[in-house]
């Protein structure tokens, strides 16, 4: 009798053991509006652009943390590190303007 109660014991605790647990998600509010009346191919597509090429080499910038102005020479000079064309910067400067 004790061996089958240990037995049914053993069983439960490794049965409990290996049953899939479930994560919680941590929900994060943000202050920041998100815009979503600018969110056009261009934009959407420069978002892409921005988020997976700029973010390869250094920590992506909010667009708000430069002004327009100060926006252009870093872009400039990152067209070139980042070998990309006119048309992808085009594309990753209206989205960066269209954040600000």
């Amino acid at each position: 009798m004790k061996s089958r109660i240990l037995t049914i014991a053993t069983l439960a605790v490794i049965v409990f053991s290996c049953a899939v647990k479930k994560e919680t998600v941590k929900v994060v509010e943000t202050t920041e509006p998100v815009k979503t009346a600018d969110v056009t191919p261009t934009v959407a597509g420069g978002q892409n652009l921005y988020d997976n090429n700029c973010g390869k080499c250094h920590k992506l910038f909010k667009a708000t943390d430069f002004s327009k102005e100060d926006w252009k020479p870093i872009l400039v000079r990152m067209q070139k590190k980042a070998h990309l064309d006119d048309a992808q910067m085009a594309s990753i400067s209206d989205y960066i303007t269209s954040q600000l």
